[in-house]
């Protein structure tokens, strides 16, 4: 039995594994209004210092492979609890990691392979808006990381995650794993689940080194069937983007397709707060705030992070991202010899005097910000909603990008999936926005 423990190492819960090979291999308490396996990463509370000092964290599948890791010096490990990693639990760690790169190092079995394949869906809207840096570590012998460390130094270990290819080249040799490409079914298989992952890269350039390495690997070598399957590809895309121009858009002719685009530019033109410069002031305002809030009342530190964790939200200004790594950093060392969190960064950003310049009108207080703190608990839950507005206008728009790019005759369902994500975003924002009208009123 394993004790799992919250990001302030409080227990919630506790894990068993098997001695054997009896299934499920892992077993988690069941969820509580304490402890939720899709939003818990075990070891968090170990791994957050060594996820910012290497600016990069690790996951793998079971306890003792993270307990192994750490066992080893590679302190930047945490390991999911039996699901696949989630949304949540990925935005968790992205508040520790300035890069956003995270590594997965599931088990080489077909569970692990499968396991890793679950996890990468299931953040698909976050690996491909480019708010995760997701590379996959497969172990050779199919060994998972207790074992491997076991019969390999740790140097062989580091040299795995240097050379962790990217998810995506990651999957598309995945898929090409024991699969007969002779064979006209196989073929086919294998040709249409690249094309699906093929279709989801919105960018050209690198859609078409990716189209390149696919039409690689189908051909297996042969260099005169390259230049067929090349333009087969390009064919089952649809599109003669390749050579410059943009992708079409399907035009949907249906009453009811008509009827949703209208209602979907109108939606539109109303939820871009972020799309002008005083609303992106806004945003900064309210990180701001969180800040100097959080380095000034210590009352209140606990509170911040709590509300955080609980909505997911990471800092996104850049020099505020960096001064929140340092905090998760310097916090562990505090004692009562020295309590002063203020005395303790500025220490730290002798070493960054360019960065210090950024930040240190945070470390004092006029008239004015002094009554922020008097409203600070009003303040807290202001800023966090225009945090969490900006991200539910990027699954807006993410969402409004498919549902426009989608056929409504051919793929009906998956049309109206992206409709109901599109509502349920905007409907978020409009509750978001009743939250934030306080800010207004500290412009």
């Amino acid at each position: 039995m394993i004790p799992i423990t919250d990001i302030q190492g409080r227990v919630i819960g506790f894990g068993g594994r098997t001695l054997g090979d009896e299934q499920p291999k892992y077993l988690n308490s069941p969820d509580t209004e304490l402890f939720n396996k899709g939003k818990t990463l075990f070891a968090l509370n170990f791994a957050k210092a060594g996820i910012t000092k290497q600016d990069q964290a690790v996951v793998v599948e079971g306890y003792f492979d993270a307990i192994a890791l750490h066992a080893a010096g590679i302190n930047q490990a945490v390991a999911s609890l039996g699901t696949a990693l989630t949304g949540d639990q990925v935005k968790s760690l992205l508040r520790y990691t300035e890069s956003k790169q995270i590594i997965l190092n599931f088990d080489a079995d077909k569970a692990g392979v499968n396991a890793a394949s679950r996890a990468i869906s299931s953040i698909f809207p976050l690996v491909y808006g480019g708010q995760v840096g997701l590379r996959v570590v497969t172990l050779p012998d199919g060994k998972d990381a207790d074992e491997f460390l076991l019969h390999n130094p740790v140097a062989k270990y580091q040299e795995l995650l240097t050379n962790a290819p990217l998810w995506i080249d990651w999957q598309l040799q995945q898929l090409v794993v024991g699969a007969d490409l002779k064979q006209a079914d196989q073929f086919q298989q294998v040709n249409n689940e690249m094309v699906k992952i093929l279709k989801e890269i919105t960018d050209n350039n690198l859609r078409t080194s990716y189209l390149q390495q696919c039409a690689t690997l189908l051909s297996q070598g042969d260099g005169k069937l390259f230049p067929l399957l090349l333009e087969n590809l390009i064919t089952s895309l649809g599109g003669n983007w390749q050579r410059g121009t943009t992708p079409p858009q399907t035009k949907n002719t249906s009453k009811n397709t008509s009827q949703y685009s209208q209602q979907t530019q109108q939606d539109s033109s109303k939820t871009s707060l972020v799309s002008n410069s005083s609303d992106r002031s806004l945003l900064e305002k309210s990180e701001t705030l969180l800040m100097r809030l959080y380095l000034h009342c210590p009352e209140y530190r606990e509170v911040i992070i709590t509300v955080l964790e609980e909505r997911n939200l990471v800092f996104t200004i850049a020099e505020y991202r960096f001064l929140w790594q340092q905090i998760v950093a310097i916090e562990p060392t505090l004692s009562r010899q020295q309590p002063d969190l203020i005395a303790r960064i500025q220490d730290e950003y002798l070493q960054f005097p360019e960065k210090l310049n950024q930040i240190s009108h945070l470390f004092h207080l006029d008239e004015y910000t002094e009554n922020q703190i008097s409203v600070a608990p009003e303040l807290i839950n202001a800023a966090v909603a225009c945090m969490e507005r900006v991200i539910c206008e990027k699954c807006y728009r993410y969402y409004l990008d498919l549902w426009q790019k989608t056929d409504f005759k051919i793929d009906r369902p998956l049309m109206e999936k992206y409709w109901l994500e599109l509502n349920k975003s905007k409907e978020r924002i409009k509750a978001l926005d009743r939250e934030l009208q306080f800010l207004y009123f500290y412009r």
